[in-house]
């Protein structure tokens, strides 16, 4: 059972992008038909994005990014994200009356890593300059962009916030939200992006946009301040990664959720899967039961590794594996999901390119909720995120609030090698849809052969608190039969499928060099290759 997308499989052999617009895809396609590389075109084409889709990406947000070099034949991890501002206090908000973190406004605004990710790898693996690869997103701003189907659908829905502050007028062109093919220009934001592209990361964390954006805050009773800004650093970090049923699947480190779905796949991986058939109540409980496993673990354990302890080598281990899955019962949901006992130490935009070198860059960046924190700094288009209310503020968890920290972080590029060769470059939108994302998309291709389309075609599932959210079309047998093992189904439908899609995959052939992308039809999605 598919969403009816009515797309094939793209090929191609020198190139491909696939992201969540088909303009950004363009704009990916024209750096690599130039020239460029795979990391090049993914910071384009991310650019580009928060031009015309600005509710879910920008230079307000945070980027994470997984790079195989074909020479190399290695993977690489930079963590783009930010940090708590110096001042950030749990007790203030407490002593303010928060019971749970703020999810909009000044609190929940960390310090914006994107900029200096971008920079960072550039720098380290890129082969043009920033002046090159933001030219595109300048155009688009200055000069305008019509808006596609989906994207104004999410623009609309956010009406409200972007009014809670003046300022969000610059996200409301014409003083509205745009309707589908509506000639939108963003001038305040061309500016930025401008200054960006002539002076760098410095630009944006020096100087007045930096100034701008704390006087910001700090008018509106937050805690960034410009010395928070001047410190913003990326880092490269080992990535992880789990072997699936011979396939090699890699993420990015806490703290983003990436841990999740590796625990998910090495629970997973102890049933034939295969054998239960594609989207039957048994493959669906199997893996709805391992990813209730791995967010419960997630939730518990992934916080900032530089902050907190993280014990990233137990939870990826088939061995503890073995222990979660002892839990399941393969005819009955589990009633409670507790977090394992250890003793080591959603909105967003994806983009997957594979150069014609073989040079895959699985790249990722989001302001977290549809426009983030709803503050839009004065004159400059800059949607601040709002991911720093993901922090908890139980002063004893690990992912606690506190200055200088990084929060768990829901963004995660996904990667995947066979031996010494690239295998996939993939990755989905969608906040806590993200790791089971991956894990779907994993089990369809490895256990289900299926090529890109029909991977990210299939019919999902979604985990949520206390729930399983099934899409539209899936057989009703399916969903009593899970009703029956005691799993609390509901069913999304029609745009509301945006918070279930999301996903982009490109595969290469090592022998062949021969590209297969697919891209998410539940978006404005695109995958295009030469």
């Amino acid at each position: 059972m598919f969403f009816d997308s009515r797309r094939s499989t793209i090929l191609a052999t020198n190139g491909m992008v696939a992201t969540s617009q088909p303009l950004a895809a363009v704009t990916g396609l024209r750096i690599l038909m130039e020239g460029g590389n795979a990391v090049d075109a993914a910071i384009a084409a991310a650019a580009a994005l928060n031009v015309v889709e600005p509710m879910s990406t920008g230079v307000g947000g945070d980027m994470f990014a997984l790079v195989w070099d074909n020479k190399k034949k290695s993977v690489s991890a930079l963590n783009g994200s930010g940090r708590a501002p110096a001042a950030a206090s749990i007790d203030e908000l407490l002593n303010k009356g928060h019971r749970t973190y703020p999810d909009v406004g000044v609190y929940s605004v960390a310090v914006p890593g994107a900029v200096h990710g971008w920079e960072a790898l550039l720098d380290s693996c890129g082969t043009m300059p920033m002046s090159k690869v933001l030219e595109p997103a300048i155009n688009f701003a200055e000069n305008g962009f019509p808006v596609s189907d989906i994207i104004s659908f999410q623009w609309q829905q956010q009406l409200g916030k972007l009014s809670a502050f003046p300022s969000g007028t610059e996200m409301l062109p014409n003083g509205g939200t745009p309707a589908q093919g509506d000639l939108v220009k963003l001038p305040t934001l061309a500016s930025t992006l401008r200054a960006i592209a002539e002076g760098g990361s410095d630009a944006f964390y020096k100087g007045s946009i930096a100034e701008k954006t704390s006087a910001f805050v700090q008018e509106h009773g937050g805690w960034l301040s410009v010395e928070d800004m001047a410190a913003d650093a990326s880092d490269w970090d080992e990535p992880i990664s789990v072997d699936y049923r011979g396939v090699t699947c890699w993420e990015c480190p806490p703290n983003g959720q990436g841990i999740a779905a590796l625990e998910a796949l090495n629970i997973a991986e102890g049933y034939d899967i295969k054998g239960m058939g594609s989207q039957s109540a048994d493959a669906y409980h199997h893996l709805i039961e391992a990813m209730r496993l791995g967010f419960s673990d997630a939730f518990q354990y992934v916080a900032d590794p530089r902050k907190a302890n993280v014990p990233i080598k137990e939870l990826t281990s088939k061995e503890y594996a073995a222990t979660r899955r002892a839990l399941m019962d393969s005819k009955k949901a589990m009633s409670t999901v507790p977090y394992g006992k250890v003793h080591g130490g959603s909105d967003t935009v994806y983009i997957s390119v594979v150069d014609g070198q073989g040079n895959a860059c699985s790249f990722i960046n989001s302001v977290f909720s549809n426009f983030g924190s709803g503050m839009v700094v004065p004159g400059t288009g800059i949607v601040l995120h709002n991911r720093a209310s993901l922090f908890s503020l139980d002063p004893n968890h690990a992912n606690a609030l506190a200055p200088h920290k990084r929060p768990y972080n829901t963004i995660i590029p996904g990667m995947a090698t066979i031996g010494d060769e690239l295998h996939l470059c993939y990755g989905m939108m969608g906040a806590f849809m993200q790791p089971q994302g991956h894990l779907q998309l994993i089990s369809n291709m490895v256990d289900h052969g299926m090529d890109p389309q029909q991977a990210i075609n299939a019919l999902r599932f979604m985990v949520g608190n206390d729930n399983v959210i099934l899409e539209e079309g899936l057989d009703q047998g399916v969903a009593r039969e899970l009703r029956s093992r005691g799993h609390n189904v509901g069913q999304i439908t029609g745009y509301n499928r945006v918070s279930i899609g999301g996903a982009q995959v490109i595969q290469r052939d090592p022998d062949t060099g021969v590209l297969r992308g697919g891209s998410e039809p539940r978006k404005d999605g695109c995958a295009i290759g030469f």
